[in-house]
Protein backbone atom coordinates (compact mmCIF):
# COMPACT_ATOMS: atom_id res chain seq x y z
CA UNK A 1 0.00 0.00 0.00
CA UNK A 2 1.47 3.41 -0.97
CA UNK A 3 2.28 5.98 1.68
CA UNK A 4 0.24 9.19 1.73
CA UNK A 5 3.08 11.10 0.05
CA UNK A 6 3.42 8.50 -2.72
CA UNK A 7 -0.35 8.51 -3.17
CA UNK A 8 -0.39 12.32 -3.36
CA UNK A 9 2.48 12.31 -5.87
CA UNK A 10 0.48 9.89 -8.02
CA UNK A 11 -2.60 12.11 -7.80
CA UNK A 12 -0.58 15.17 -8.78
CA UNK A 13 0.80 13.35 -11.82
CA UNK A 14 -2.70 12.19 -12.73
CA UNK A 15 -4.02 15.78 -12.70
CA UNK A 16 -1.68 16.87 -15.48
CA UNK A 17 -1.01 13.63 -17.34
CA UNK A 18 -4.63 12.45 -17.56
CA UNK A 19 -7.33 14.65 -16.05
CA UNK A 20 -6.50 18.09 -17.52
CA UNK A 21 -5.76 16.89 -21.09
CA UNK A 22 -8.98 14.84 -21.16
CA UNK A 23 -11.15 17.46 -19.44
CA UNK A 24 -12.18 14.73 -17.00
CA UNK A 25 -14.51 16.47 -14.52
CA UNK A 26 -15.24 13.25 -12.57
CA UNK A 27 -11.53 12.49 -12.27
CA UNK A 28 -10.88 16.05 -11.14
CA UNK A 29 -13.47 15.66 -8.37
CA UNK A 30 -11.52 12.64 -7.09
CA UNK A 31 -8.33 14.68 -6.53
CA UNK A 32 -9.37 18.31 -5.90
CA UNK A 33 -10.83 19.32 -2.54
CA UNK A 34 -14.20 21.14 -2.77
CA UNK A 35 -12.72 24.05 -0.78
CA UNK A 36 -9.45 24.29 -2.73
CA UNK A 37 -7.63 27.62 -2.75
CA UNK A 38 -5.29 28.90 -5.48
CA UNK A 39 -2.65 31.20 -4.00
CA UNK A 40 -1.44 32.10 -7.50
CA UNK A 41 -4.68 34.07 -8.03
CA UNK A 42 -6.05 34.74 -4.53
CA UNK A 43 -8.54 37.35 -5.75
CA UNK A 44 -10.12 35.03 -8.31
CA UNK A 45 -12.84 32.42 -7.88
CA UNK A 46 -11.89 29.54 -5.60
CA UNK A 47 -12.96 25.97 -4.86
CA UNK A 48 -13.50 22.91 -7.03
CA UNK A 49 -15.72 24.78 -9.51
CA UNK A 50 -12.94 27.30 -10.21
CA UNK A 51 -10.43 24.50 -10.90
CA UNK A 52 -12.96 22.73 -13.12
CA UNK A 53 -13.65 25.95 -15.05
CA UNK A 54 -9.91 26.56 -15.51
CA UNK A 55 -9.45 23.03 -16.85
CA UNK A 56 -12.37 23.37 -19.28
CA UNK A 57 -11.22 26.83 -20.38
CA UNK A 58 -7.69 25.52 -20.98
CA UNK A 59 -9.12 22.71 -23.10
CA UNK A 60 -11.04 25.29 -25.15
CA UNK A 61 -7.87 27.30 -25.81
CA UNK A 62 -5.28 24.54 -26.30
CA UNK A 63 -5.91 21.24 -28.05
CA UNK A 64 -3.69 18.15 -28.13
CA UNK A 65 -2.40 18.84 -24.61
CA UNK A 66 0.54 16.81 -23.38
CA UNK A 67 1.90 17.60 -19.93
CA UNK A 68 5.44 16.27 -19.75
CA UNK A 69 6.36 15.62 -16.12
CA UNK A 70 10.05 16.28 -15.49
CA UNK A 71 10.11 15.84 -11.73
CA UNK A 72 7.73 15.18 -8.83
CA UNK A 73 8.95 15.92 -5.32
CA UNK A 74 6.96 15.26 -2.18
CA UNK A 75 7.42 16.03 1.47
CA UNK A 76 4.81 15.88 4.22
CA UNK A 77 1.48 16.94 2.71
CA UNK A 78 3.02 18.90 -0.18
CA UNK A 79 3.91 17.85 -3.74
CA UNK A 80 5.91 19.88 -6.28
CA UNK A 81 5.55 19.09 -9.98
CA UNK A 82 7.94 20.50 -12.58
CA UNK A 83 6.26 20.02 -15.96
CA UNK A 84 5.90 21.41 -19.48
CA UNK A 85 2.67 21.82 -21.40
CA UNK A 86 2.85 21.16 -25.14
CA UNK A 87 -0.32 21.93 -27.08
CA UNK A 88 -1.80 23.67 -30.12
CA UNK A 89 -3.39 27.12 -29.78
CA UNK A 90 -6.88 26.50 -31.22
CA UNK A 91 -9.12 28.82 -29.18
CA UNK A 92 -9.35 32.46 -28.10
CA UNK A 93 -6.77 33.28 -25.42
CA UNK A 94 -7.77 36.52 -23.68
CA UNK A 95 -8.46 38.23 -27.00
CA UNK A 96 -5.69 36.49 -28.95
CA UNK A 97 -7.43 34.60 -31.77
CA UNK A 98 -6.36 31.01 -32.47
CA UNK A 99 -2.99 30.89 -34.22
CA UNK A 100 -2.72 27.15 -34.82
CA UNK A 101 0.79 27.35 -33.42
CA UNK A 102 2.26 24.72 -31.17
CA UNK A 103 3.26 26.01 -27.75
CA UNK A 104 5.61 24.68 -25.11
CA UNK A 105 5.15 26.31 -21.70
CA UNK A 106 7.08 25.32 -18.55
CA UNK A 107 5.33 25.21 -15.18
CA UNK A 108 6.08 24.54 -11.53
CA UNK A 109 2.98 23.44 -9.61
CA UNK A 110 2.91 23.12 -5.81
CA UNK A 111 0.00 21.31 -4.21
CA UNK A 112 -0.84 20.79 -0.55
CA UNK A 113 -3.08 17.81 0.14
CA UNK A 114 -5.66 17.36 2.88
CA UNK A 115 -7.81 14.24 3.29
CA UNK A 116 -6.35 12.81 0.09
CA UNK A 117 -7.27 15.80 -2.12
CA UNK A 118 -5.38 18.88 -3.29
CA UNK A 119 -6.63 21.80 -1.19
CA UNK A 120 -3.99 24.48 -1.91
CA UNK A 121 -2.06 25.39 -5.06
CA UNK A 122 0.81 27.72 -5.88
CA UNK A 123 2.04 27.91 -9.45
CA UNK A 124 4.63 29.52 -11.68
CA UNK A 125 4.50 29.47 -15.48
CA UNK A 126 6.43 31.20 -18.24
CA UNK A 127 3.84 33.45 -19.88
CA UNK A 128 6.45 35.55 -21.74
CA UNK A 129 7.67 32.48 -23.64
CA UNK A 130 4.06 31.56 -24.42
CA UNK A 131 3.35 35.04 -25.83
CA UNK A 132 6.52 34.87 -27.97
CA UNK A 133 5.45 31.49 -29.32
CA UNK A 134 2.05 32.94 -30.25
CA UNK A 135 3.71 35.90 -31.99
CA UNK A 136 2.36 38.48 -29.53
CA UNK A 137 5.79 39.43 -28.14
CA UNK A 138 9.02 39.76 -30.14
CA UNK A 139 11.84 37.29 -29.52
CA UNK A 140 14.18 38.25 -26.69
CA UNK A 141 17.14 40.42 -27.64
CA UNK A 142 20.49 38.73 -27.73
CA UNK A 143 22.97 39.85 -25.11
CA UNK A 144 25.87 41.77 -26.62
CA UNK A 145 29.07 39.85 -27.02
CA UNK A 146 31.84 40.85 -24.65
Amino acid sequence: MPTDIESNKGKARRIWEEIFPQGDVDGLAEVIHPDSFDHTDPSGPQGFEAVKNTMLWLNGVFSDQVWEIHQVIGEGDTVVVHCTLTAVHTGDLMGIPPTGRQIRQPYVQILRFEDGKAIERWGVRDDATLMRQLGVLPPPKQAPEV
